[in-house]
């Protein structure tokens, strides 16, 4: 655990906290220097998706107020609803205790899931069976203009 995210512990809010530049160059990003985002639907709470950060999106995240994420599969930023239209719009951004993990509270236009359903998490594990919890809300075709 880094040094700054233990001495936050004792912390008192808005007591003794670091510059935000300082806490930012503290996040424990992994060795390809990535952190885990979970975007959390700020009104209702529901849970929408992980995804993952580099520094560079971290920032233009919190400068702009879109949500933005680093797609390992491409290899470059990625601006939620760039090609859906379904955008993430911040409305908090908080750490873990450790410094390794993202939670993003947003306010999510549509479908957060590239299936067309609200959230990514809709393959429920249950009683030995699996279960599909939630309906595509758009048809993923036309979501991305596929059809």
């Amino acid at each position: 655990m880094s040094t700054l995210f233990k001495q936050l512990e004792p912390a008192k809010p808005a007591i003794d906290l670091p510059d935000l530049n300082t806490l930012l160059d503290a996040i424990k990003f992994n060795e390809q220097g990535l952190i885990p985002a979970i975007a959390q639907q700020f009104d209702s709470g529901e849970v929408l998706m992980m995804a993952w950060m580099n520094r560079e999106a971290l920032d233009e995240t919190l400068r702009t107020g879109r949500v933005c994420y680093y797609s390992r599969s491409r290899g470059k930023l990625w601006r939620k609803g760039e090609s859906s239209g379904q955008q993430q719009r911040l409305k908090s951004a908080a750490l873990d205790c450790d410094g390794d993990t993202l939670l993003v509270q947003v306010d999510q236009t549509g479908p957060a899931c590239h299936s067309g359903r609200r959230s990514c998490f809709y393959i429920e594990l249950a009683d030995n069976r699996v279960e599909i919890n939630a309906q595509p809300l758009i048809d993923p075709a036309e979501l991305y203009g596929k059809a």
